[in-house]
């Protein structure tokens, strides 16, 4: 990826401290939440329904002392936090462009740096959960161990597929801009536990194609096999995937990302369109 002259997005917050482990709300009616790869796999092995461990809302952790940097003091950063930045920066951009066409306003989210576990708007964040975004304050969670874990746990290493994970939750920020999360919400509010799930693998899978919609449009940002590279991470992080490392089968009513096909399918409508209305999962 050519990140070299992409700004860093101002738009962050950085927490160090952590500690014990919380709900957080995922699942049925906890829409615009992003990769929950560990949480999942702990709940297949552990022969728990993830639904159960995902739903849980509230702070059941320890205390969490925290340390947070001043908006756009940069000064502390990782190289992988100032690389996620660039990308958040990118995407900035190309959704502010987007928004314009449409005579609209793009409001950009603002990135959560933490490590262990935090307190967010929609309960307590714990790292297991992998990245999510949470509507309720507008702002994605990422604890950057995830992004060595969908390298060597994974096998998704590489640029994009960092990349990826970052744009597929501003995705879902968009999702929420648009009205989309709420919609959706709503749908699952009237809904048993599957159909509820099947509006969730909708809401995920257009949150990738999104994610591709997005790299489509910075012309300058892919090098060659970076979209190859993306597509196997969101192969990696497929239901189906996932559950056949977990149980060694596949349950597809317990589906609540898409499959590795489907989440692949979505990414690749997006890099190759660019165009947002492209992305009607729902129908």
């Amino acid at each position: 990826m050519r990140l070299d002259d992409e700004r860093e997005s101002s738009n962050f917050e950085v927490r160090s401290g952590g500690g014990g482990f919380g709900g957080i709300p995922l699942g049925r009616g906890g829409l615009g939440c992003g990769s929950m790869v560990v949480i999942l796999i702990v709940a297949w092995i552990s022969g728990i329904n993830p639904l159960a461990l995902i739903g849980a809302v509230g702070n059941g952790g320890a205390p969490v002392q925290q340390r947070q940097l001043e908006p756009g003091d940069t000064g502390e950063l990782s190289t992988i936090q100032r690389k996620s930045l660039k990308i958040l920066g990118s995407t900035e951009r190309v959704w502010g462009e987007l928004f314009t066409r449409q005579n609209g306003t793009y409001s950009p989210t603002t990135l959560v740096f933490y490590q262990g576990g935090t307190q967010a708007g929609c309960g307590y964040a714990n790292a297991a959960a992998g990245p999510f975004y949470c509507p309720a304050d507008k702002r994605i969670f990422l604890d950057t161990q995830f992004f060595d874990d969908l390298a060597t746990r994974f096998g998704a290493p590489g640029d994009f597929g960092q990349a990826y994970v970052i744009a597929h939750e501003v995705g879902h920020h968009v999702q929420d801009l648009t009205g989309t999360l709420d919609k959706a919400r709503a749908l699952q509010g009237r809904m048993g536990e599957a159909e509820a799930n099947a509006v969730q693998v909708k809401v995920e899978l257009q949150a990738d194609c999104y994610a591709g919609v997005w790299a489509a449009n910075d012309k300058n940002l892919l090098e060659p096999g970076d979209a190859e590279a993306g597509l196997r991470a969101a192969a990696a992080v497929g239901d189906d995937t996932l559950q056949k490392a977990a149980e060694g089968q596949v349950v597809p009513e317990g589906f609540t990302h898409g499959s590795a096909a489907d989440r692949q399918k979505w990414l690749n409508i997006g890099l190759t369109t660019g165009d947002p209305a492209r992305c009607d999962t729902f129908s």
